[in-house]
Formats: structure tokens, C-alpha cells, sequence
């Protein structure tokens, strides 16, 4: 049984030739010594070969939803026993973000935050791009929301590669995941080997000045550091594309900081919000608000030298250039919501 993933250089990855489509044919009797990776297996080709007839009623509906799931957490687990999946250099697992994380994460999205995507036909379908947005939330779900919508909305259903924290990284679980569903460290050399190896790289210039703010000063962008993000895509020359996301802010309204605590957890700030930590776990739980994410228009960068990238003043332009596109479209899109919970 061979149970070790192929890695793969990131300029070998081609998304299209990994996708699979389900081989229906009849699947062979197991004889002889039967290991386990052979027994899903053949459970998956038997479940295949079941050809689906017209749902009649809801609960044909519903056993229909449940057999194609079974299928799919059974042909998931044959890949995970038999190796049959990919990771690249920096650690990504397509086959665990499509399979286990993204639909982890879209009753979330789609019936708890009900988000809405405009000008996705600014993302290129092919090539490089780095996607700019606002970082709120106190809890940073926007980042995964942001990587759903993308995913789901693209007609290349491509994956988004977020550049995150170091301290996202050094958390036992969640640093894995993260690796595994292809982000990496928020540094200029990993987002110019993304952006080079045609990567749709996201990043969240405000950092944990955003993501942690007070709801005091919701939806007003904290400093966007020292336009790093900039140099790396003039570097490349990829273009960026500014993302506004409302409905974040509210999620976790925080109300103040318990900076000992945040001390003694080594973390960058404790929350105090309406409902956590009075409520405890059930504080934890996000609160319903409306989500609107949108693309604005591609700001090229192909037309500055490469030199260019180490002169401060042009990459502050292009850094204020970039702010202001996402602040005025967030007022836009406040000035449009009736209400941060019906939209």
C-alpha cells in the first residue's frame, strides 16, 4: 500500500489535469489477501456503478444528496489510503481543501453569512494575480470565506493562496490545516513564488491592526504596513485586484481588549465581545450577519520597471492607489445595506 502524497513543483501544477472524473465501470470481485485501501475501493466502484434515477419526492432528494456524499467520503478516503493525491513545495493539499475544508465551510457561507460575490469576472481564469482586501472580524473568517467565494464563484474553480501571520503557523492544529489548504507565511519572497508560478495569492495588508480593531472603527482601514504586497506583484508583474468585504465586522463586535490575558496567551489581543467570553462556548459562536465580497478592476503593474519596486514613493503611490479603491467601495456597499443582518 503506498500512502505517501507525489509532491509536485508549483510550475508543474496544472489544476485542469487533476481534476477526475468518476470512471463508471463494473468493479472486479477481491480475492486473495484484501487490504484495506482495496476494500474502499472497491465500496467506491460499487457505489459508482448505482445509476441515479429521477428524484420523485423530497426524500429521494435527500437519499440521493446522502448516497453522492458516501461516494465522495469513499473515494476520498481511497485516495488518502492509496497516496493518490498531490501536495506542491509549500505543502498544499487540493484533494483535502476540495474534499474535507471547503465543505466544512460552505454551510457557513452560504446559510449562516448568506455572502454575495460581485466582479468576479475580474479574477484572470489563468496567471498570477494578487487579491488586496480588508481584514476584520476579530476572528479572521474572511480569509476562508474570501477562499470559498473564490473557488466556488471562478469558472476555474481556483484555489486562493493566503499569505498569513507567522502566529497562524506556530498553532499545533490549525498551522497544519493552514499549510494544507495552501497558505503560507506573509513574507515578500513566498508571494513572488506564488505570483510567479501563477497563483491567485491573497493578502491582508492591514494584519492584526485590521482584524483586531474596535467596532468602534468598523470599516475604517488601519495602515496598510510598508506596501510590501506592491513590490512583490511589480516584482512579478502581476496585477492587483482591491476586495472589499462587509458583513465581517460584525460577526464578533469587539467591545475591549484584556491585554493580561493576551499577554499571558502570547496572542496579540483578548476579545471581549457581547456575548464572549460572558457566554463561553456559546459565545464562541459567530453572529448572523450579511456578507457582500466584492472584485474591483485589475490594477496592472506591468508597466513599471522592475526597479521600481524599491522606490518608496512609487510603491506608497500604488499602496494609497490600492486603499483608497477598497475604502470608498465599502462605503459604497455600507450606503447599499439596509441592515448588517438582512442585508
Amino acid at each position: 500500500m503506498n500512502d505517501v502524497a507525489k509532491v509536485i513543483q508549483l510550475h508543474d501544477l496544472n489544476i485542469e489535469t487533476r481534476q477526475r472524473s468518476a470512471q463508471r465501470r463494473r468493479p472486479e470481485p477481491l480475492t486473495g489477501e484484501v487490504t484495506p485501501s482495496q476494500v474502499v475501493t472497491s465500496l467506491t466502484e460499487r457505489l459508482a456503478a448505482v445509476e441515479p434515477t429521477a428524484p420523485h419526492s423530497a426524500s429521494d432528494m435527500l437519499r440521493g444528496a446522502i448516497g453522492k456524499q458516501i461516494r465522495a467520503t469513499a473515494d476520498f478516503a481511497r485516495r488518502r489510503l492509496t497516496g493518490d493525491y498531490q501536495v506542491d513545495e509549500f505543502g498544499f493539499d487540493e484533494d483535502l481543501l476540495e474534499s474535507l475544508i471547503l465543505p466544512v465551510l460552505r454551510p457557513l457561507s452560504d446559510y449562516w453569512f448568506r455572502v454575495q460575490v460581485n466582479g468576479i469576472e475580474n479574477m484572470p481564469e489563468a496567471g498570477g494575480a494578487l487579491i488586496v482586501a480588508n481584514h476584520a472580524g476579530t476572528i479572521p473568517l474572511d480569509g476562508l470565506m474570501l477562499q470559498l467565494a473564490i473557488h466556488d464563484r471562478h469558472p476555474k474553480e481556483r484555489a486562493l493562496r493566503l499569505l498569513a501571520a507567522d502566529l497562524i503557523f506556530e498553532m499545533p492544529l490549525l498551522g497544519v490545516l493552514a499549510r494544507k489548504a495552501g497558505h503560507t507565511l506573509a513574507c515578500r519572497p513566498d508571494a513572488e513564488r506564488l505570483l510567479r508560478a501563477g497563483e491567485l495569492t491573497g493578502v491582508f495588508p492591514e494584519g492584526f491592526k485590521g482584524v483586531g480593531k474596535q467596532f468602534t472603527d468598523r470599516y475604517k482601514l488601519q495602515r496598510f504596513g510598508r506596501g510590501g504586497f506592491v513590490a512583490a506583484a511589480v516584482r512579478t508583474g502581476t496585477p492587483i485586484i482591491p476586495c472589499s468585504i462587509v458583513g465581517s465586522e460584525e460577526i464578533y463586535p469587539k467591545l475591549a481588549d484584556i491585554k493580561p490575558l493576551a499577554r499571558l496567551l502570547n496572542v496579540p489581543y483578548f476579545p471581549v465581545t457581547p456575548l464572549f467570553p460572558h457566554l463561553g462556548l456559546l459565545g464562541a459562536v459567530p453572529l448572523p450577519s450579511k456578507w457582500y465580497i466584492e472584485f474591483g478592476e485589475p490594477i496592472a503593474t506591468n508597466g513599471y520597471e522592475v526597479e521600481d519596486a524599491d522606490d518608496p514613493m512609487t510603491m506608497f503611490e500604488v499602496t494609497d492607489q490600492v486603499r483608497e479603491t477598497i475604502q470608498q467601495t465599502l462605503y459604497k456597499l455600507l450606503t447599499k445595506r439596509r441592515n448588517p443582518f438582512t442585508g
